[in-house]
C-alpha cells in the first residue's frame, strides 16, 4: 500500500515540475482519483474520511495507528471475509437459478442440480463423442451476466482437458447445433482460483462447427487446413483470471 502511494506521489512531483502552470487543485483532485482507483481495486468498504485523515497525518509526520506489515495483514484478512462472503452468496443464487430454470422451456437437465442445457439451434451433421476433439465458438458469462470470453474465431478443444461441466455438456451435439450450458460452480472448480471464481455459475453459448477436427480426423478426410488447437481448456482459466 505504501509503495502505490509513494508511486503517486512520485507522480505528483514530476507532474508539477513538468507542468508549472498547471492548476495544483486539479493535479491534487486527480491524484485522489488514482488513490480512489487503486483502494477500489482492494474491493473492501473503505472509510474515506478516515483515508484523508490518514493522507493528512502522514503529511504531517504523525505516526500510522498500525506497521505496514499490520495493514498488510488487516487488508488480507478483509479480503478474506469478503471472498468468502461473495462465494457463499453466488453458491445459494447459482442453486437457486438452477431449481428454477430446470422448468424452463427446452431446459434439459444432465446432472440434477448441477448441470443444464438448452438447444437454441438444431444440427444436422455428426455429433460428438466422448474421445472427439470438437471444433467450437464459444462465449462465457457469469450468472450476473458479466462476460468472461467471447470466441469469435473457430477453436478446436480436448474434452479430456476441459472442465468437467464444459466437456459433459456438449456431448451428443451435432455440427451445426447452438446449445447454452448452465454449469454449477462444483463443475467448473478446476477451471480457476476459486478466490477468482467466487462459486459463480457460469453460462457457455457453444456453436459445434465440426464434432471432430483431432489430427486423426484430419487426416483421415484428406483437408488441407487443420485447425489450432486449445492448448487446454485451462486457457478458458487464464481469461477468467484476466478479468
Amino acid at each position: 500500500m505504501r509503495s502505490i502511494f509513494l508511486s503517486l506521489l512520485t507522480f505528483f512531483t514530476i507532474s508539477l515540475s513538468a507542468q508549472e502552470k498547471e492548476d495544483v487543485a486539479k493535479i491534487s483532485e486527480a491524484m485522489g482519483h488514482l488513490i480512489g482507483k487503486n483502494l477500489q481495486d482492494l474491493g473492501l468498504n473503505i472509510d474515506l474520511e478516515a483515508v484523508v485523515r490518514g493522507l493528512q497525518d502522514e503529511a504531517r509526520g504523525k505516526d500510522s495507528p498500525l506497521s505496514e506489515e499490520e495493514c498488510a495483514m488487516a487488508i488480507a484478512s478483509l479480503q478474506e471475509e469478503n471472498i468468502a462472503a461473495a462465494s457463499q452468496k453466488n453458491l445459494v443464487d447459482a442453486e437457486k437459478f438452477l431449481e428454477a430454470n430446470a422448468h424452463s422451456q427446452g431446459v434439459v437437465s444432465l446432472e440434477e442440480g448441477k448441470l443444464q442445457y438448452k438447444v437454441l439451434k438444431e444440427g444436422s451433421g455428426e455429433s460428438i463423442q466422448p474421445y472427439n476433439s470438437p471444433l467450437v465458438r464459444y462465449s462465457a458469462k457469469r450468472l450476473n451476466g458479466a462476460p468472461l470470453t467471447v470466441k469469435e474465431t473457430q477453436e478446436m478443444i480436448s474434452l479430456d482437458d476441459a472442465i468437467p461441466g464444459f466437456s459433459k455438456g456438449i456431448l451428443g451435439m451435432k455440427e451445426g447445433e447452438i446449445r447454452t450450458l448452465y454449469i454449477h460452480p462444483d463443475l467448473s472448480a478446476e477451471m480457476s482460483n476459486p478466490t477468482l471464481d467466487l462459486s459463480s455459475l457460469l453460462i457457455f453459448e457453444v456453436e459445434l462447427i465440426k464434432a471432430d477436427a483431432s489430427p486423426e480426423a484430419h487426416a483421415a478426410s484428406g483437408s488441407e487446413s487443420l485447425p489450432q488447437p486449445i492448448e487446454s481448456i485451462s486457457l478458458f482459466q487464464e481469461e477468467i483470471k484476466a478479468r
